[in-house]
């Protein structure tokens, strides 16, 4: 044993720091050019700290010089205070940093404008985060993600939460599962009209099983079912997954055996009567499949109910290989059997050992499991 809106996963990671440092920055010019009305009068490159300079740039120099004056001029202290002015000069400020590779200079004043409470406080040190992060330094991000989510109010910023995007990030790179649980739990609770709570619940399952809580874990892979047209990246598998172990939590697992060879005799003995129904009994009642090997076994197989082995014993005798095949292991065999009717004569059977710590009864039995149609691919 082990549609409906197509899912975006709770992001996470330097492979989406881009959104965190720049998407939100990426516009900044241009709005920063229609609300100041920004021109080459406005200061001199002497206003600029030094450790803002850009080495050999001074048209980029003269820019970020012009967007510093107005974020000094708008903040509080400033002659001209306002919050919606200053925020557009420190998106202008973070863009050019960031373009130019200083993600650690952009995230020291990212995190210095959010002293000043503004309504824009959050995006600061989100901002702030999204670039350590991008830097590679995702020590220096998390407690920043953690900051905002805990002291600020939620933003959005271009159609997206800043709570949303920093817990997702946060259970990306939380070190323990327990941690991981926390945030997903946050994020359903928090935002259950999101498109793709699909992909939240099955990741929280996947947390739950590693805690060893395994009827929470179930709770969460029954709740992601519904969505069975989520894409959960990295997990191509997620659906049939989810539902084994929902299926295989209800069933009555009484089809393992506890010793391999037990099993593999009585399925020879069957084979050499030619009785499709006691084969039939061997079967995993979840889960069962039925491929050929370049499918190798994730896809949605023919099922125990329409499958009729009698229409396949018609040519003989079937035979079957005295001993397992090499490539079978402590957790999963083949066994080669051949004759059968149809164009594909040669049949590996599968089996593996039960995974279901949930039950220890069960957990370690072995089952057959399916079948691969074909000549094993060496």
């Amino acid at each position: 044993m082990f549609g409906r809106k197509r899912a975006r996963r709770p992001r996470g990671g330097a492979a989406n720091a881009v959104f965190a440092a720049i998407l939100i920055l990426a516009a900044a010019g241009v709005v920063a050019t229609a609300v100041f009305g920004i021109t080459a009068s406005v200061s001199g490159i002497h206003i600029l700290p030094r450790e803002f300079r850009i080495a050999g740039n001074p048209e980029r120099n003269r820019e970020m010089s012009e967007s510093y004056f107005l974020f000094l001029r708008h903040s509080a202290d400033g002659n001209q205070p306002d919050s919606l002015r200053r925020f557009i000069a420190a998106r202008r400020i973070g863009a050019i940093l960031i373009d130019k590779g200083e993600y650690a200079k952009a995230a020291a004043f990212l995190t210095k404008a959010a002293a000043e409470e503004d309504a824009y406080a959050a995006w600061y040190i989100f901002s702030a985060a999204g670039a350590y992060e991008a830097d590679g330094a995702p020590s220096l991000a998390v407690p920043l993600y953690e900051r905002m989510v805990k002291m600020y109010p939620d933003l959005e910023i271009e159609g997206e939460s800043l709570h949303y995007e920093a817990l997702s990030r946060l259970a990306g790179s939380a070190s323990s599962p327990e941690k991981r649980i926390g945030y997903y739990r946050d994020l359903i609770a928090r935002f259950p009209d999101r498109p793709d709570p699909g992909v939240a619940y099955y990741l929280l399952a996947l947390e739950y099983e590693k805690t060893g809580e395994w009827d929470l874990a179930v709770q969460n892979y029954s709740k992601f079912l519904p969505w069975f047209g989520t894409e959960v990246p990295g997990h191509p598998d997620a659906l049939k997954r989810a539902r084994t172990v929902v299926e295989f939590n209800s069933s009555p697992k009484d089809w393992g055996y506890e010793n391999l060879a037990e099993l593999v005799a009585g399925i020879k003995s069957a084979l050499v009567s030619r009785s499709s129904s006691r084969l039939r009994r061997y079967m995993a009642k979840v889960g069962f499949f039925a491929v050929s090997w370049h499918q190798d076994g994730v896809a949605d197989a023919n099922s125990r109910v329409l499958f009729d082995f009698s229409e396949f014993m018609r040519s003989g005798a079937i035979s079957v290989a005295e001993g397992l095949d090499s490539s079978s292991g402590a957790t999963e065999a083949y066994l080669r059997t051949w004759g059968w009717t149809g164009r594909v004569p040669v049949w590996y059977l599968y089996f593996r050992k039960i995974h279901f710590p949930a039950d220890p009864e069960v957990h370690g039995r072995w089952e057959w499991a399916g079948i691969y149609f074909g000549e094993k691919m060496r």
